[in-house]
């Protein structure tokens, strides 16, 4: 249904252990608080590239590999809260470089901040304390006491598109900016099934039931650690009710006249994107029967 981008893994091969023969420039990661380290004042900023870190006068508290993206090593490296910003470059959140970045690099920026997270939580084994160490075959820390297994997280999350005739139903919260409006959104509980928790959220955020749940498609979302995961639902029955609190305003749109709705790279604008093209297509294929 989606369509498909170009999938990142046409360019990035994960890996776990790098060749031992490179000796070129590589593609460094390097985070701060959760801040990724960029070139500046260049623009866009882009991704900094050294064959070592100590080429950028970076110490890190740690560091992994990843694997190779157009060919080059890419290493994810965290640094402590007072290291100072090498020359010519600087600590950007990472949310601000949403649109900035090339949508790949953004996307691999987010799988190393995801892994940094990880492996900076699960340095110790949280059924025994033991340090744990990486696994050399698979991504995942090891437990040399007790053997417990640790594997990066995700939090899978729903997002989904409800639509009525040829409205849209988009809400806001309180803490969007700019007027914004989105689609409904939460994150799966134990238990549920995707479709599941499409009618789960649907109910507790705005009252409805709906029903056609059909699949779009995915992004990952590394604020921290979600994968977000598209649907489309038609509206079935309800008054939109909303609590006041995750959401403060919803209603339903003419796919013509939509309010400020998310960024071009989000999966909830590829999304409406979709929609609006559909009813754009349905109305333009009815006039031309008329």
């Amino acid at each position: 249904m989606e369509k498909q981008r170009e999938s990142i893994y046409t360019r990035y091969v994960p890996g776990l252990t790098p060749e031992s023969e490179f000796t070129g420039e590589a593609c460094q990661l390097i985070f701060q608080s959760g801040k990724l380290l960029v070139t500046e004042p260049s623009s866009p900023p882009g991704i900094p590239m050294a064959r070592s870190l100590e080429e950028l006068a970076v110490t890190p508290l740690r560091i992994l590999y990843l694997g190779t993206f157009a060919g080059l090593p890419c290493y994810a490296s965290e640094v402590s809260a007072e290291a100072p910003e090498p020359p010519g470059l600087a600590f950007r959140p990472l949310r601000s470089l949403y649109e900035v970045l090339e949508e790949d690099l953004f996307h691999l920026a987010g799988k190393a901040l995801q892994l940094l997270v990880w492996d900076g939580n699960h340095r110790f084994c949280g059924r025994c304390g033991t340090e744990t160490a990486h696994s050399l075959t698979e991504r995942s820390r090891i437990c040399p006491q007790c053997g417990l297994v640790s594997y990066p997280q995700l939090a899978p999350a729903v997002i989904t598109a409800i639509l009525k005739d040829n409205q849209l139903l988009l809400a806001h919260a309180p803490h969007f900016q700019n007027g914004m409006y989105g689609l409904i959104a939460g994150f799966v509980e134990p238990g549920e099934t995707l479709e599941d928790c499409v009618r789960r959220e649907i109910m507790e955020e705005v009252g409805l039931k709906v029903k056609n749940i059909t699949y779009f498609g995915s992004q990952q979302w590394p604020f921290p650690n979600s994968l977000m995961v598209g649907f489309l639902a038609e509206y079935e029955s309800g008054e939109i009710t909303v609590d006041g609190e995750e959401l403060d305003h919803a209603a339903w749109f003419p796919t013509d006249q939509l309010p400020v709705i998310p960024p071009p790279v989000s999966i909830a604008r590829k999304i409406i994107d979709w929609v609006v093209e559909q009813q754009s297509e349905s109305g333009a294929a009815a006039d031309k029967e008329l």
